[in-house]
């Protein structure tokens, strides 16, 4: 009998179709896989428990209601306090007004005795002294006087700039040179007094041989007091003669020199009446017996303003 070939199976070798797709195949035939299991198994355990989400969300609700009345107690607390913080703070201002009003009130007296003891000291002048002590009163700067002069208007530039080297008013201290600086003044009164003036005031204020003019920072000062630009100069004297006097010398040239090289504005003119105040606060320092006519001594008192400055009264500092 003849043998027959083996036939060969090829169901048993045959690749599955689907032998490619296996991450595929293992998801399909496990759509759940033991993580989700555990979690299924821990919730059926927990069936009496709070989820913790619902936990978070009472948590977080007592939070918000503790600091809802903290805010609640914070906002009663001040409105409470309020209306005390409001009276103490109108009891301070209507003290800061009191004290205003009673120092204006002793300003206005000492201004009051100053004028009263400046009138005083003035007719002892004239009743002891004579012309004399007129001269005197009238050098000392204690009385105003009037007649014809000079006014000289000194201003800072309008652009005020830092200046070059080599110009007059060099110096290191004060770089802004577009601004009037207190030599500057200083030369301009001292250069009046030099030129024939016989009385002079800045910003009306009576210049005396005790007078000084000082800087404060930027400020000007003249006897302590501070003024501000533009600067008016009145100078009593022969007017024409005068103006062209301090225009030819030394300190009107320097003048003119701020004004051509840094801007500096002045104007000078001739007044056929100026008029200037008496010299505020003058005390008098020296007084001595003199004998009157028939022989008997009487007092006479010079301001030390003419004490300090001799006969002239002039020159400022």
């Amino acid at each position: 009998m003849p043998q027959q070939s083996p036939t060969r199976s090829t169901e048993a070798g045959r690749p599955r179709p689907d032998a490619s797709m296996s991450l595929l195949t293992n998801v399909m035939d496990h759509s759940l896989d033991d993580g989700y299991a555990e979690a299924a198994a821990r919730k059926r355990a927990g069936d009496g428990a709070l989820p913790r989400t619902l936990r978070a969300k009472l948590w977080l609700g007592g939070g918000l209601v503790l600091a809802a009345l903290v805010v609640t107690l914070g906002a009663a607390q001040t409105r409470h306090a309020a209306p005390v913080v409001a009276k103490e703070r109108q009891e301070l201002i209507d003290r800061v007004g009191s004290e205003t009003r009673h120092a204006d009130s002793l300003e206005r007296e000492v201004d009051g005795l100053r004028a009263d003891v400046g009138r005083r000291q003035q007719a002892a002048l004239q009743q002891h002294g004579g012309a004399s002590g007129q001269l005197v009163s009238l050098l000392a700067g204690a009385t105003a006087v009037h007649g014809p002069g000079v006014k000289l208007v000194v201003d800072d530039a309008k652009d005020s700039v830092s200046g070059g080297d080599g110009g007059p008013r060099e110096n290191d201290d004060f770089s802004d040179t577009g601004r009037v600086r207190d030599h500057d003044l200083q030369r301009v009164v001292n250069g009046l007094w030099s030129s024939g003036a016989e009385a002079v005031s800045v910003n009306d204020q009576r210049l005396t041989a005790l007078s000084a003019i000082r800087a404060a920072g930027d400020a000007i000062l003249v006897d302590n007091r501070p003024l501000v630009p533009p600067y008016t100069v009145l100078a009593v004297g022969d007017g024409a003669k005068l103006a062209s006097a301090f225009r030819g010398s030394a300190d009107g040239r320097y003048l003119a020199s701020l004004k051509s090289d840094f801007g500096i504005r002045t104007s000078l003119s001739a007044q056929d009446d100026v008029r200037l105040p008496a010299a505020p606060s003058l005390i008098v320092r020296t007084a001595e017996p003199v004998p009157s006519g028939g022989g008997s001594p009487s007092a006479a008192a010079s301001p030390g303003d003419a004490g300090e400055t001799g006969k002239t009264g002039k020159g400022t500092s």
